[in-house]
């Protein structure tokens, strides 16, 4: 007899009724119920997150800098659909979530505005949301609530230093501006410096030369001092002098004056002595014409006459000049006399003011000193004010030229790149989420796990009907081999039923698309001749304690296959459990070819599953050759399930 023989007649065993036919298609429907029921279920739970009852609690009262953040951020949640946010005060919140109205509540309290600016007032504290959850009511909440927190927090954060950034960055362009005005002005600083060094290198020259002066001043005021002081001396005794000088003048001006008077009498007589001789000679002229002289006789008596006379005329004109320059001398004498009469009247006065002039030139002189030593001291002076000026405009052109470097290293943004830079600052990271492949959602991602677990399932069921031997065969002595296959095939068929209905259901109604179709139900098909070869085997080897250690397989693959967090995050004793049993492979190739991943571990799961196939069909070989021999535990099992 053939094994597809013997498991044709398993089949007909096991469907020889209605009841039997109900039973089968039972278990066929097993996996279907349980992987796409459960796939169904949570295919997109974060889609109906709006579902979920969450209380909002705003106290804010707002503040002056940012108004009412905390009314913002409760608007932003009521629009962003995430839960059913219901806005009520603290006391319904704490009632509703520890009774169960609400799944979790979210407080915003009073000073949450004000505490986002209390940076700006250099009086930093955080601004706190508190998030009050009940895990009675349900453990995901806690951590879908806070995500959500997390999220709300990286948005206000992202808000909060974005203004603060912009007004960071206006304040550079204010800085910018008024350091470029400090600039200009240092400008002006350094072209004023320059000029007050250059004036107070002037100002240094001049007084130099001011020093000079003032020390020659009063050398010369030393100088003039002992003249006056010797003009002193030598004139007190000038009133007398003059005194006795404009009487004696006035004696000789007197005298001078009767010389004078006397001479021009002597020269009246003179003349009127030289007009009687004039006459004379006209009336002896007159007499010898009459007397009849001729003319030339008359003439030669007049020259001899002439010449007669020409000591008395001479003596006549030396009379009348001697008169003249006694006249004149006794002018002279009476303005010498009141000169020297003013000079007497004057010098007392003179000699005084010459005194005072001593006095007054000693006292110039001492001033003159104290100049000299003043003008000294001020050329010291004028001479570090060169240096400071000069320090002065060496520093203000490093200033300046200091402000001016300056100015390019203060950033100076347009208005939309300060915009934009402060949103880059608010928000200095942007995660690329790049995926090699995408599951598409929630239920997709879990779907490799559950495909897998029912198959698994599915082929444990079956052996609560199919029998793993035929007893008959065995007592007929067919070949070990044969056997073992003919108690598998019925499995294996029924177990490709169950995948056909399982993978159809699941990628069309559920919804959960493949990347790769063919080789997703080709794999999930061997996975499920493999699942049934192995529960074959140790329902055969075994008897009905195989079908408990079935059950703890299935415990365990499911807490090491990796089908819902990775695999890694196991305890490092179950390690070894994710290498050795199968369902951790199906689970990865299964990923692979639904989600479009890479092939390369694909082969490798394949074989392990071909593997486990070929090693559970020899352990089904075995088990059909040692119940060639009945013994007392086959005839009367201690324990049937």
């Amino acid at each position: 007899m053939s094994a597809l023989r013997l498991a044709g007649n398993e089949l007909r065993r096991i469907t020889a009724g209605k009841l039997p036919r109900l039973a089968v298609i039972a278990l066929v429907l097993v996996p279907l119920l349980y992987g796409s029921l459960y796939l169904f279920a949570n295919h997109d739970p974060y889609g109906r997150l709006d579902h979920i009852p969450a209380a909002l609690v705003m106290a804010d009262e707002g503040s002056q800098e940012l108004g009412n953040a905390g009314d913002k951020v409760a608007k932003k949640l009521q629009e962003s659909g995430a839960f059913e946010w219901h806005r009520v005060d603290a006391k319904d919140a704490d009632a509703g979530v520890r009774d169960g109205k609400y799944s979790f509540s979210m407080t915003i309290p009073k000073d949450f505005s004000a505490a986002l600016g209390s940076s700006g007032v250099f009086q930093p504290r955080q601004g706190l949301i508190t998030v009050t959850t009940n895990d009675a009511n349900n453990y995901l909440v806690d951590t879908i609530a806070d995500k959500v927190a997390d999220e709300v927090r990286q948005s206000i954060t992202s808000e909060v230093g974005q203004t603060a950034a912009d007004k960071f960055l206006i304040g550079f362009g204010t800085i910018f501006s008024k350091t470029q005005e400090a600039a200009n002005g240092a400008g002006q600083l350094a072209d004023g410096a320059g000029q007050a060094r250059d004036g107070a290198a002037q100002l240094d020259t001049g007084q130099r030369k001011l020093a000079d002066g003032a020390t020659q001043l009063s050398a010369g005021l030393q100088e003039l001092t002992t003249g006056l002081n010797t003009l002193h001396d030598k004139t007190k005794d000038l009133p007398a002098s003059a005194r006795k000088l404009a009487d004696g003048a006035a004696q000789v001006a007197a005298g001078n004056a009767q010389v004078a008077t006397e001479g021009q009498h002597i020269a009246d007589v003179a003349k009127q002595f030289v007009g009687g001789i004039d006459q004379f000679n006209g009336n002896v002229a007159a007499n010898l014409r009459a007397a009849g002289f001729t003319e030339e006789q008359v003439q030669r008596v007049m020259g001899v006459l002439g010449q007669a006379r020409q000591p008395i005329d001479n003596a006549n004109t030396k009379v009348q000049t001697a008169a003249t320059q006694l006249n004149k001398l006794a002018t002279g004498a009476k303005q010498v006399s009141d000169g020297a009469a003013q000079l007497a009247a004057q010098s007392p006065a003179l000699a005084d003011g010459i005194s005072k002039a001593a006095t007054g030139a000693t006292k110039l002189n001492t001033g003159a000193a104290e100049l000299a030593a003043g003008e000294k001291t001020a050329v010291d002076g004028t001479a570090k004010l060169a240096a400071g000026t000069k320090q002065l405009a060496d520093g203000s052109v490093q200033l300046r030229d200091g402000l001016t470097q300056g100015l390019g290293q203060i950033p100076h943004p347009d208005d939309p790149t300060r915009g934009a830079t402060a949103q880059t600052i608010g928000n200095p990271v942007a995660i690329n989420a790049v995926g090699d492949v995408k599951a598409g959602s929630y239920g997709a991602g879990l779907a490799p796990f559950f495909l897998g677990l029912a198959t698994w399932i599915g082929a444990f069921v079956l052996f609560l009907l199919i029998k793993p031997l035929s007893g008959r065969a065995v007592a007929a002595g067919l070949p070990a081999w044969r056997v073992a296959i003919g108690g598998w095939l019925p499995a294996a068929a029924l177990g490709i039923v169950q995948v056909i209905l399982l993978f159809t259901v699941v990628t069309t109604v559920v919804g959960i698309g493949a990347n790769r179709p063919l080789a997703a139900f080709g794999l999930l098909t061997l996975a499920s001749l493999a699942f049934t070869a192995i529960l074959h085997a140790l329902n055969a080897f075994f008897g009905a304690v195989g079908k408990f250690l079935g059950l703890v397989l299935l415990i365990l693959q499911l807490i090491s296959s990796g089908g819902t967090f990775p695999w890694q995050t196991l305890p490092d004793v179950l390690y070894p459990l994710h290498s050795v049993l199968p369902m951790g492979y199906v689970v990865d190739g299964m990923r692979h070819l639904l989600y479009g991943g890479s092939m390369v571990s694909v082969g490798k799961d394949v074989l392990v599953l071909l593997a486990y196939l070929a090693g559970a069909l020899l352990v089904s070989t075995l088990a059909a050759r040692r119940q060639r021999v009945w013994t007392p535990s086959r005839l009367k099992p201690e324990l049937v399930l």
